[in-house]
Parts: C-alpha cells; sequence; structure tokens
C-alpha cells in the first residue's frame, strides 16, 4: 500500500555535499520525505527518513536567510529547507511536527484530530467565522503595530480590542474561555498564524497548538499582506512606487524564459495599487529578477506552450499578456493553484493602477 501524500510543493533546499541552495519539489508522506529535481521526474533526487528525526522552526544558522526549517534525522545528518514565504513555511512545519510525533508515537498522520483535542463542537464552522472575522468594516481590525525592535504589518493582538474581545462581543462566544477555545481552533486550522516569537512558541511549544489571551503576542491572518520588518539604522530610503502594493498572493511557480525558452522555479509575489507581479529566485536574495505590470493585462488558462519541450510541461499553464502585449507563460503545481493565481491576477489587473 502506498504511504499517503501528506504535503507537497517547491522548497528551497541546502546541498547535503555543496553549500549551495536550490529550488526542489517537495513531497511528504507518511514515512518520510522526498525531494526531487524536478515536479516531473519519476525518482527523487534524495529521501529523508522521519522517525526518530527532530525539527527546528525558526532556523537560524544562516544571518541572510530567513525561513528556513531543519530537520536532523535520527542518524544526526541536518538537512535545511526554506520556504518562499512564512505562510507556507508554517504550514511545512505544522505538518512535519505533527507527522513526527505521529511516527514517535505509532500513531497515523491525522489532520482533523485537533479539532477533537480541543474540544471544538463539530457544529462551529471555522471557515465562516474567519470570513466574519476578515470583514473590512465589521471585522477584526488589522494594525501596523511596533515591538522589539520590529514592525508587524497587517496584524493584531491576541487580547486588547481584538481577537478575544471581537469574538465575545460578536456573540460568537459567551466567555473567555470559550473565546480562547475558538481563538485556539482558528490557529491550529490554519485560518490564524503566529507572527512574533511569543506567539510562535505558544503554536509550537507544547503538543497542542495554543492561542495566547495576551497583548503582546501577535497574530495575523493567513491569506492578508502580512510582513514584517526590523528598524533600520541608515536613513530612511522611499521603495519603488511598484513595491508600495499590498502583497495579495505569493508563491512558486514555474516560468519560461523569453530567450532559452527552459523552465525555471521562480518566487512571485502579487501586489495591488499598483497592481505589480516580481519575480525572483527563491534560492538566491530579495532582490526581484524582473516584474510584470498587471495594469489591464489579460490572463488566461492554456494547454499549449510555443517552443516548450514536453517533458517540461505537466500542465497546469497559464498566460499573462500586458498590456504591452508581452507573453508570460507559468506553470502552477495543480489545477486548483492555477485557478488561484488566474482569479487573483485577474482582480488585480483590473482594479490596481
Amino acid at each position: 500500500m502506498e504511504p499517503q501524500e501528506i504535503r507537497e510543493g517547491y522548497l528551497v533546499k541546502k546541498g547535503t555535499v555543496l553549500n549551495s541552495w536550490s529550488a526542489v519539489w517537495v513531497v511528504l508522506s507518511e514515512d518520510g520525505l522526498d525531494y526531487y529535481k524536478k515536479k516531473t521526474d519519476h525518482s527523487p533526487k534524495g529521501m529523508i527518513p522521519l522517525k526518530g528525526a527532530t525539527l527546528i522552526s525558526p532556523c537560524q544558522d544562516f544571518n541572510k536567510r530567513t525561513l528556513v526549517f531543519k530537520i536532523t534525522t535520527e542518524r544526526k545528518q541536518d538537512h535545511f529547507f526554506q520556504a518562499s514565504h512564512m505562510e507556507e513555511r508554517e504550514l511545512w512545519v505544522k505538518d512535519i511536527r505533527r507527522l513526527l510525533s505521529c511516527l514517535n508515537n505509532g500513531k497515523k498522520f491525522a489532520r482533523k484530530s485537533t479539532r477533537r483535542s480541543i474540544r471544538l463542537p463539530e457544529t462551529v464552522n471555522l471557515a465562516e467565522l474567519y470570513a466574519l472575522m476578515k470583514d473590512q468594516d465589521d471585522g477584526v481590525k488589522e494594525l501596523k503595530l511596533e515591538q522589539d525592535n520590529q514592525i508587524f504589518n497587517h496584524c493584531f493582538t491576541g487580547t486588547g480590542a481584538t481577537v478575544i474581545e471581537w469574538l465575545i462581543s460578536k456573540g460568537k462566544a459567551r466567555n473567555r474561555p470559550e473565546a480562547l477555545m475558538l481563538a485556539t481552533g482558528l490557529l491550529t486550522e490554519g485560518f490564524l498564524q503566529p507572527a512574533d516569537d511569543l506567539s510562535k512558541e505558544g503554536a509550537e511549544g507544547g503538543e497542542q497548538t495554543t492561542f495566547l489571551d495576551q497583548t503582546k503576542a501577535l497574530y495575523y491572518f493567513t491569506d492578508s499582506g502580512f510582513f514584517c520588518e526590523g528598524y533600520s539604522s541608515d536613513e530612511d530610503v522611499l521603495l519603488k512606487d511598484e513595491f508600495r502594493g499590498n502583497i495579495i498572493k505569493q508563491g512558486c511557480l514555474l516560468k519560461q524564459g523569453h530567450k532559452r525558452k527552459n523552465w525555471k522555479v521562480r518566487k512571485f509575489i502579487l501586489r495591488d495599487d499598483p497592481a505589480y507581479m516580481h519575480y525572483y529566485d527563491p534560492s538566491k536574495g530579495d532582490d526581484p529578477l524582473g516584474s510584470i505590470h498587471l495594469r489591464g493585462a489579460v490572463v488566461t488558462a492554456v494547454e499549449y506552450v510555443p517552443d516548450a519541450k514536453k517533458y517540461d510541461v505537466d500542465g497546469n499553464l497559464f498566460e499573462i499578456i500586458t498590456s504591452d502585449e508581452t507573453h508570460y507563460f507559468l506553470q502552477a503545481a495543480t489545477s486548483e493553484e492555477r485557478k488561484e493565481w488566474i482569479k487573483a491576477i485577474q482582480t488585480v489587473s483590473k482594479s490596481g493602477k
């Protein structure tokens, strides 16, 4: 019987022999983690057994690399992975941590057990509750907060006039313990994410995820434009106009080059107002390789790409045609992911500057 696949996607991995970092396709299953040079490859480049392994996140072994987590196998071999954005890392870490616990306790991996473990009633619809919390007029307000020499954008606190109070004031919970149970459910199921070290410690410190009813514990909506920045000792530098928009969506896609027509993994960040999509080499720094101005652009799903080699194409293709008629061909990992990108780009191209 084939082991159940738990999560798959692009991550950047540090080489085990050389110190180079490269994007790989990673598949997490019930018996371990496999990584491939390409998503279309049939044989993995490497296999990491997870029974008896340990996980460290965030891993701060590399000064200029953020969003890294480390897996150390039972035989003391270290493997370093880097996600493209914070939400992505937290989702991988959450599943790996839970799988390690299941493997070490002889249990079968299951995500749904968390609802029972915090005694959340089956009648509670967390997705509906999340949508209400995100309502711009009547929901939880996203703030810009300063704490510990850092600026947290698009986030909110666990207590004060935010999550716990909102749940009680809107009649979603009768008291603080009930509100705390709901908030923990939202955090456990991935609707909310911990933003700072204190909230991350609560989320990851024990066997169960814990939402902290504290003013210094910061959280954010999973699909928000959350980002964290440190204070700069230099004079503030104005961002280019095209970087000013809120982050609408981010993640890795395959992009076809304009000259050589080969496909490479690129990290994309979609922003609105002004409407831009920047792309980066996920294994290198924060400077973009290029940008796509989306105002007036057309984006469509396609089944064929000119000059593409068959073995490089795995379906889920879409094309962006900008207002100056530049064509970009991209591949998503799944059909659902392709739909999400197309919808987000279409929205931004119509509303952004």
